[in-house]
């Protein structure tokens, strides 16, 4: 009897940070939100992939961020213009603005890396049939 094996589909996978190539690995260890530090594995546990795939790799994550940041403080100020009906007060939006960032920055951290390798590098892609390696990440370091 063949075993059947569950594949997660792509925009589950990452919603899960999973690893882009196998599915299976995690690339973060814990929550998004919690009382600890994120913390990115630097390979799947699963099928060995380096995440940071060169220096300096995720830097073209700040530019996700960026678009996240934009979208999180544009919505923010219209919710609060739509509840308050105030469209004077600079203050008032300077902060509404401020705090959706600084509330949402776990969120962007997390997830502009997971775009970048899921759909912005060219090259990265889903492999069904990768095997399970045993990776020796002090030794690859």
């Amino acid at each position: 009897m063949e075993e059947v094996k569950y594949e997660l589909s792509e925009f589950k996978a990452a919603w899960q940070a999973k690893c882009p190539r196998c599915r299976v690995g995690h690339v973060y260890q814990g929550p998004a939100y919690g009382l600890k530090v994120q913390k990115m594995n630097s390979h799947c546990e699963y099928c060995g992939l380096r995440y940071e795939r060169e220096p300096g790799y995720f830097y073209g994550a700040m530019y996700v961020t960026y678009a996240f940041a934009i979208a999180e403080m544009v919505t923010a100020c219209m919710a609060t213009y739509i509840l308050t009906g105030n469209d004077s007060s600079f203050i008032l939006y300077a902060t509404v603005a401020i705090l959706s960032v600084v509330l949402m920055s776990p969120f962007n951290y997390r997830y502009s890396r997971i775009i970048l390798m899921y759909w912005l590098t060219p090259g990265l892609r889903y492999d069904p049939n990768v095997k399970k390696k045993e990776v020796d990440v002090k030794a690859s370091a």
